[in-house]
């Protein structure tokens, strides 16, 4: 038996090995190349200084975090409720302009958008009026603490009580970049930080320390900073007469903890134009909410899915492109489940189809009973036969707006929700049948008629707004104030000086 072997085997070998040889070529090259991305992409290119506000100077030295959090720009993507793009929530759901009637968000609400936007939007939005000067304006200077890195900077330069101090218009030349790196990191070592007292504070009341918190809970702390309900508390020992910024955080975060805690203070956020009601507004208790749902048990933090890890050139980032997790489910969701994208996408919307068909009833009940609620004050009702049904109403639009307004809350801990809500309804029921009966001694028979609320314009007409001069009071802003506040901050920021290193 002849032991040479065919040609055509060995022309194979030949080929074979050249293609193994290839492609160890490229690998050996790829590990070179990533290998000397890693001390390229972490060198220092300037020094960043404690409270430099400005997201372009850390994004010299951090370019992917930088460019990732540049996309929070984008606002193609929309979900079965929300997205990324603004929609005006007055005009999907009129019956808001009633539920808040009185108060600013009656004027406007719209969907969020990215942090990028923080400063144009919370400019354009009707809430903060068309202030003419430092002390003109519906709004304290407080209403600026979330939306920007500047805001540590100014609380260093004036103290905490001096900032919450004043009109919102106050720090219009001073609060200008968007939220952004200074926010959550430390300038030095760009280890998460808290940037803002508040949150200390609560700490603090509940006998806590933040400082010993671990890595993992500082990526939601860094988020509870601003995504949670708080208050403006204008009668804080020693800080009389600022609207100083306070989370109602000290008999717990559950709703009715919450509530306790408003109720022995005897704090209204506003009276309500119709009801006359002492009513409190949920702000974004998405950090509360979150915490007693299952993820936030099981000790997932807020940016393991709405900022989750990513790789590139062979080093590890987190993704600064802060959004929902549905449209980066590959990213987010599935690095612990294996469903299909299909089935991850219906388990969310499968949760919040059935959570927001009650707090649609809740929400319901809620404008009734304001309806009704005038009706019997314009019977001549007196303020003792109303007050138990005042509180009705209070609680009962409190446990709904703890439900709409904390973010996510119908995903993020359906089960709680469902029972706020629940309770919510019976309130309202309850609030309702004392109600009638108070309007059948007044004389009242038959039900109240529910007003035609079913466009914007209609439920604003129905409570008295006078839209249009609003519109063209904060038009006339925008054309006299806000470029004034451009030009000086332009003129304080040039002036910022930027030291370059390792040149």
């Amino acid at each position: 038996m002849s032991t040479q072997r065919k040609p055509i085997v060995n022309w194979i070998i030949f080929f074979t090995t050249i293609v193994v040889v290839f492609f160890l070529g490229l690998l050996a090259s790829s590990i070179t190349e990533r290998r000397s991305e890693e001390p390229v992409a972490l060198k220092p290119q300037v020094k960043i200084a404690q409270f430099d506000p400005r997201n372009d100077v850390w994004g010299k030295n951090y370019p992917t975090q930088h460019e990732s959090w540049a996309k929070t720009e984008e606002s193609d993507f929309k979900s079965k409720y929300n997205g990324n793009a603004m929609i005006d929530m007055l005009e999907v759901d009129p019956r808001l302009v009633v539920m808040w009637a009185g108060y600013g968000f009656s004027k406007d609400y719209n969907q969020g958008r990215g942090h990028i936007y923080a400063i144009e939007d919370i400019r354009n939005t009707l809430r903060t009026g068309g202030p003419t000067d430092d002390n003109d304006g519906p709004m304290p200077s407080t209403c600026w603490t979330c939306k920007s890195p500047d805001v540590p900077r100014i609380m260093n330069e004036e103290g905490v009580s001096e900032y919450y101090t004043g009109k919102w218009a106050r720090l219009g030349a001073e609060i200008v970049n968007p939220i952004g790196c200074a926010d959550c990191h430390n300038n030095e070592t760009m280890e998460l930080q808290i940037s803002r007292p508040a949150l200390v504070e609560a700490f603090e009341r509940q006998g806590k320390d933040v400082a010993n918190a671990t890595h993992n809970e500082m990526r939601s702390l860094v988020c509870a900073q601003c995504h949670v309900e708080y208050y403006f508390d204008k009668n804080r020992p020693g800080s009389e007469g600022s609207a100083y910024l306070t989370f109602p955080w000290d008999n717990g975060t559950k709703v009715e903890e919450m509530e306790s805690y408003y109720d022995a203070k005897n704090f209204k956020d506003w009276t309500h134009k119709l009801s006359k009601a002492p009513m409190l507004k949920a702000q974004h208790p998405g950090y509360e909410v979150f915490s007693m749902g299952i993820h936030g048990e099981r000790g997932v933090s807020c940016a393991d899915c709405h900022m989750p890890y990513m790789t590139e050139g062979g080093r590890k980032y987190t993704d600064h492109h802060i959004q929902s997790p549905l449209d980066n489910i590959e990213n987010s969701c599935m690095v612990c489940h294996k469903e299909k994208t299909e089935t991850l996408v219906k388990n969310v919307y499968d949760r919040q189809d059935k959570i927001i068909e009650n707090r649609d009833e809740l929400e319901k009940l809620c404008v009734r009973l304001h309806v009704e609620a005038k009706t019997a004050w314009d019977l001549g009702a007196t303020e003792d036969q109303m007050k138990d049904i005042l509180m009705d109403i209070r609680h009962a639009q409190w446990r709904w707006d703890y439900a709409a307004a904390s973010h996510g809350g119908s995903f993020h801990a359906p089960v709680e929700i469902s029972r706020v809500i629940a309770t919510g309804i019976n309130i309202a029921q309850e609030g309702r049948i004392k109600l009638a009966r108070l309007l059948m001694t007044l004389g009242y028979s038959g039900e109240v008629p529910y007003p035609d609320i079913s466009t914007k314009a209609k439920a604003q007409e129905f409570i008295g707004m006078p839209i249009e001069k609003l519109i063209k009071e904060k038009e006339e802003f925008k054309k006299n104030l806000m470029p004034k506040w451009d030009k000086e901050a332009q003129e304080r920021e040039s002036k910022m000086t930027t030291t370059y290193v390792n040149k």
